[in-house]
Formats: structure tokens, sequence, C-alpha cells
């Protein structure tokens, strides 16, 4: 069933582009089909022939840089039809195709793009207050366009002659997620022969965006010092793979929580968390969930990366932590220990529910 038709025509009038739906799901070890219809006038086109490509791209500059000769995109992977003169594309028909030559009437031409399962997901960086443009990271675009060859660079294509819709490739959560982490930590201090004892744990590997997420903290505090207050933090850190090392890690969560836990005295408690891109909104370069124009959306999920893959290929990692810090009494330094001492940190995995149809 479609609910909705995705629809793009060129300047010129000659091509009109549809597609059923704009999120295509990495099931891990296959990937929606990207199914669609090109309705083509054959009147005008000379010696030019039809084509169309699906590409998934790296941006990762300003589009009006191009002017002074650098390229700001680079294709991660690309694949090109000739859908007329016919060439023998014959993808075997759907119902989404069924539904959507209905729409496009007797100039409709099928097509059928499979996504290799080694592509990054859809990623956007999120722009700062002033950015112009289209928004760094990684996305796939469908393009139709005439053009006497599919990818001749000196073959100037005129943006009348093209129509393009962007898609998004998106993973959900596995059904069967295992049990949550734990992280352990016996801090002694100097000028004491006690220590503290700090325990954090998660009670479910993978977290759906925007549930909130329950820490549990556990602490045997045997010193006569007083531990203060309690201050969790979330870090997402994002690993640009393709074109450099440029690897860079922002807080999207930090809150501190009164309790006190006096000396001799054991302390177990469940702090919740809520990390949400609403609280996150002016963190030039935060990694979001791609986004298509005009649409929310949230932080971006966490990597989920196969073994063998070729982390180039990627282009744009993704991952969270949780970090669980002590704030002791004496404030500042206190026989050699500073706050940061007494931390401990959890891996934390944020991913969409898997829809229930």
């Amino acid at each position: 069933m479609v609910d909705k038709v995705f629809k793009k025509t060129s300047g010129n009038g000659q091509l009109t582009l549809y597609l059923g739906k704009r999120d295509y799901v990495d099931h891990v070890d296959s990937v929606d089909p990207v199914e669609g219809v090109l309705k083509i006038d054959p009147a005008d086109l000379g010696d030019r022939k039809v084509w169309i490509q699906l590409a998934c791209a790296f941006r990762y500059g300003r589009e009006d840089l191009d002017v002074i000769g650098l390229s700001f995109r680079k294709d991660i992977w690309i694949q090109h039809i000739q859908l007329y003169p016919d060439a023998g594309h014959k993808p075997t028909l759907t119902e989404m195709h069924d539904t959507l030559l209905k729409k496009a009437g007797e100039q409709g031409h099928p097509f059928t793009f499979n996504i290799p399962t080694n592509l990054p997901c859809s990623v956007t960086l999120q722009p700062g207050p002033d950015d112009k443009g289209k928004a760094c990271g990684v996305d796939f675009e469908v393009k139709a366009y005439l053009a006497q060859s599919a990818d001749d660079p000196d073959e100037k294509i005129d943006k009348k002659d093209t129509c393009r819709l962007v898609i998004r490739k998106i993973q959900f959560a596995p059904d069967n997620t295992g049990s949550g982490q734990k992280a352990e930590l016996c801090k002694s201090f100097m000028m004491s022969d006690k220590p503290v004892f700090l325990e954090a744990s998660l009670d479910k590997e993978i977290y759906y965006h925007g549930d909130p997420i329950p820490v549990t903290v556990k602490i045997k505090n045997e010193t006569t010092k007083v531990v203060k207050k309690i201050k969790v933090t979330v870090d997402q850190t994002t690993d640009v793979v393709l074109y450099s090392a440029d690897k860079y890690t922002k807080s999207v969560l930090c809150e501190e929580f009164g309790e006190t836990v006096e000396g001799n005295a054991t302390f177990e408690k469940t702090l919740p968390i809520t990390p949400l891109l609403a609280n996150n909104k002016e963190k030039r370069g935060l990694s979001l969930d791609g986004r298509l124009k005009d649409e929310d959306t949230n932080l971006a999920s966490t990597t989920i990366i196969r073994g063998g893959m070729d982390k180039e290929m990627l282009g744009i990692l993704v991952s969270y932590k949780i970090k669980v810090n002590l704030m002791v009494s004496g404030g500042g330094l206190l026989g050699g220990l500073t706050a940061s001492d007494v931390t401990v940190e959890l891996p934390l995995t944020l991913m969409h529910p898997k829809p229930k149809d």
C-alpha cells in the first residue's frame, strides 16, 4: 500500500520522477530496493539519452565554494541506468511499480536500484546559525537527466534537464537486544587507606531516541570524605573517516544530581536521563539522522558496523558514551584527587525502534 507518492518534474517538463517512499531500511544483511518510475516525454531529445542514477555522496563543504575549483562533494557509490532509448533495464515489477505506473501513465518507465549493504546510513552534520546551502553529511539522491553519456565530465548538463529527489537510508534497532553494560571503579585517595567504589550500569543494550535512559549508580564510600553530587554526561563522537582522520566529541547531555553520600556509607539509585536534539539545536557539527527538506530529525543513530566492512566506505561513524562522575568534598584538588578522577564510562547505543507494520 503506497500512502503518498513523491514526484519531481524537470524544468523542461520532459522528465517526471515518481517514488513511493523516501526512507529505505538497512536490515544489516540487505537493504530495501529503490523502486521508482520515470515519465519520459521523448519529443525534442535529439541525440541525448535519458539516464536515472542513484548516488551516495559525502558533502563536506558549501556549494558556493565550488566556483574556486574545489569539489566539496565526494561520491562514495554511484550507479547509472539508461532508460531511453531502451537499453534492456527490465526490473521485476512490484506492487510499488504498478501503483507508480498508474500515476505516470503510458510514458512511465520503471526502474529498480539495489543498494549495497556496505554503504553508510544517511547522516547530517548540524549547520551553525549562519551556515548557508546544503548541510554537510552523507546523503542518497535519485536523479534523472538528459545527456549523451552517463558520466562524461566534459559534458555540460543543464539544470532544467534534470530532476532529483533525496532519499534516506536508515537502520532500525534489531529485535533481539542484549543486556546492558556495566562499569566499575575502585578509587583510593592519598592520605587515606580506604577507597570509594563506583558502579554504573544500564539495563539493556539499545535505547530508542527520545526515551528516558535509566542509569543505575551504586556507590560504596569507605572513606571519611563526602560525595557531594553525581554528574552524568552523554557524549557523541563523530568520526569522519572518508577524507581525513577528523574525529571530534560533543556533549549532548550534562546533568547534575544533588545526591550526597556520607563517609562510610552506601548509595544506590537509578538516575533517568534523556539526550535530545531539542536541547542541542545550537551545536554546530553535531551528527543528526539524515534530514529531508522541511522535516524534523533527531540525534544521529549509532553506527552499526558489520564485521569485515571497509570503514572508509561508511563516511561518518557515530558513537555515544555515558560518563558518571562523582564530585567529592573539598573542592578542586583533595589529596591529589580531582572530581574527574572518579569517573566510569558506558557505551550507549541509540536507535529507532522497528515500526510495528
